[in-house]
């Protein structure tokens, strides 16, 4: 299984841009979590919680596009370093605002600043792969790497975050996350011999999300993200509902684990299935592996169901950023791949919302069963519009 991902490193550079890709997105996975935990202890409000996770979700969602636009335009260098030095600004007037009890309303305002400025580093890290390996197979198993060290960083985020905030102090998740976004950000911006060349945007050229598959697989990623963003509240509540928060961490590790194991399968196969069948085949199995959760109500059986669940993930989202460099124009790629990391994250917001409120009003338990609902929506919406992505660069295999 780990074969085909060995000859990947053998470019000269692809290590170092990997390592500082992934310390400096290690915090998509602390940072929902850890302003969670932060404002819910003072604030005693899993809803208010979740609206301020959202309220950040939504900035970055917006911002996304608009960022990956800038970088296709003046390079990655002369675009990341000064949004990731005003992120680590931004988040820092976050916790300084809740250290001093602000009014709450400024919580909201350093959140879309937040949001605003934080980078979707892994469509840059996925462009340089393109960049690198355009036209070659060994492209499904960089993008398939990929997915397994988001998954990694899912694994071992959230458990690291709110072991932090839980046992030490309710800041500590996010100086954590706050350290590794700009070190390891930085570092990745400064390696120029890896990264894509400008290239000229063609007379005409419209925005990705104008494609008719980038807009299908935009909501179906929509319908994904409003299951991770619940799902991560709504599994701390379920956690304290039982006397054990720490251990939410755990759990969400246990969701992220599923992704890990299948992305490496993935990866290593060679598919005869056209992209369009993966994808819908995908969703599918996700909603089937998320039913269990709708019925445990048991920790350790809730940290085995979540791993079932999480099975689905990575093919899903690999196949996902496969038909993306398949039908965006190369001129357009990182705008294009951002836009997967848009439509998860407006998802991630209405899940973070509606997870706080149905939490607060009918306990997690049964707030697990929107999840299970915005599984079906997406399998819905992948079945519906399936046809948009049989075209024939899309037929291609990889």
């Amino acid at each position: 299984m780990v074969g085909p991902y060995r000859g990947l490193f053998s470019t000269p550079g692809v290590k170092g841009f990997v390592v500082a890709g992934f310390l400096g997105r290690m915090p998509m996975s602390m940072l929902g979590i850890g302003i969670i935990l932060l404002i819910e202890a003072l604030t005693g409000s899993y809803a208010t919680a979740g609206a301020v996770a959202a309220t950040v979700s939504v900035s970055l969602a917006v911002a996304a596009p608009l960022s990956g636009r800038l970088v296709d335009r003046f390079g990655q260098a002369r675009v990341v370093v000064p949004l990731t030095l005003t992120h680590g600004a931004t988040l820092t007037g976050l916790m300084l605002c809740a250290r001093h009890g602000a009014p709450l309303w400024t919580l909201f305002a350093t959140g879309v600043a937040v949001g605003a400025t934080a980078l979707s580093l892994g469509s840059l890290v996925r462009a340089r792969w393109s960049h690198l390996l355009a036209g070659s197979g060994r492209l499904h198993t960089a993008f398939s790497f990929e997915s397994v060290a988001d998954e990694v960083i899912f694994v071992a985020g959230p458990a690291l975050v709110t072991a932090l905030a839980t046992m030490i102090n309710p800041y500590a998740g996010l100086i954590v996350a706050l350290t590794c976004t700009v070190v390891g950000t930085v570092a990745f911006a400064l390696q120029r011999g890896t990264e894509p060349p400008v290239r000229p945007r063609q007379a005409g050229a419209g925005t990705p999300i104008t494609i008719p598959g980038v807009a299908l697989m935009s909501c179906a990623f929509l319908a994904m993200g409003a299951v991770f963003g619940s799902v991560d509240l709504i599994t701390v509540a379920f956690a304290d509902e039982r006397g054990a928060k720490p251990m939410a961490g755990l759990l969400l590790a246990s969701f992220a684990g599923g992704s890990l194991v299948s992305g490496l399968w993935y990866g290593s196969r060679r598919w005869s299935i056209p992209l369009s069948s993966r994808f819908v085949r995908s969703l599918a199995a996700f909603a089937a592996g998320l039913t269990p959760i709708t019925l445990i109500g048991d920790l350790r059986l809730m940290a085995g169901a979540l791993f079932l669940a999480g099975l689905a993930i990575s093919p899903t989202i690999i196949t996902g950023y496969s038909l993306t460099e398949r039908l965006v124009p190369a001129g357009l790629l990182t705008e294009g791949m951002a836009w997967i990391s848009t439509s998860v994250g407006f998802g991630v917001a209405i899940g973070a919302w509606a997870g706080g409120r149905l939490t607060d009003m009918f306990g997690a338990s049964n707030a697990y069963g929107f999840s299970f609902a915005c599984a079906l929506l997406a399998v819905a919406i992948g079945v519906g519009g399936s046809a948009w992505l049989r075209t024939p660069v899309a037929r291609q295999q990889s």
